[in-house]
């Protein structure tokens, strides 16, 4: 099955990318969640306007992008989570609570699916955790996990 995708979808292609994928995948995953769009001759103009945006966006979002990124590497964010004894938290600290926490610092909301942790954050202290703003802007934003 041809779709031309108009999200972004990890590990298949970006807005506006013709993709060929199982007929299943295409039909019961990509197209109800509006990741994509049936692949048609007349699909070129679709093409064509889903890139043009993306192009412009792009342009106008890395700036903007490298100022958050400014602002999150000046400050650290701290996330305050229930802690047991010799301060092991009960569970581990999830990429929603980041993500609240560097949208509380940054005054910009923040996607928890842009956050990357290496590891899971499982005791107090400081961590570093990477936020993707951008294709080509990465801030590495220092953690501190304390107890609330």
């Amino acid at each position: 099955m041809k779709l031309i995708l108009t999200q972004e979808v990890d590990g298949l292609g970006a807005p506006g990318d013709v993709v060929e994928v199982k007929d299943g995948y295409g039909r019961n995953y990509l197209v109800p969640r509006g990741l994509g769009i049936r692949w048609t001759r007349g699909g070129e103009k679709t093409i064509e306007s889903i890139k043009s945006a993306r192009a412009s966006r792009a342009a106008r979002d890395e700036s903007h992008a490298q100022e958050i990124k400014g602002k999150l590497e000046a400050n650290a964010v701290n996330v305050k989570v229930r802690a047991g004894e010799g301060g092991r938290l009960f569970g581990a600290v999830t990429t929603a609570e980041i993500a609240d926490a560097v949208t509380a610092v940054s005054g910009e909301t923040v996607d928890r699916r842009t956050i990357v942790v290496a590891n899971p954050i499982k005791s107090l202290g400081a961590h570093e955790v990477t936020v993707k703003l951008h294709d080509e802007v990465s801030a590495t934003v220092a953690l501190n996990v304390v107890p609330a």
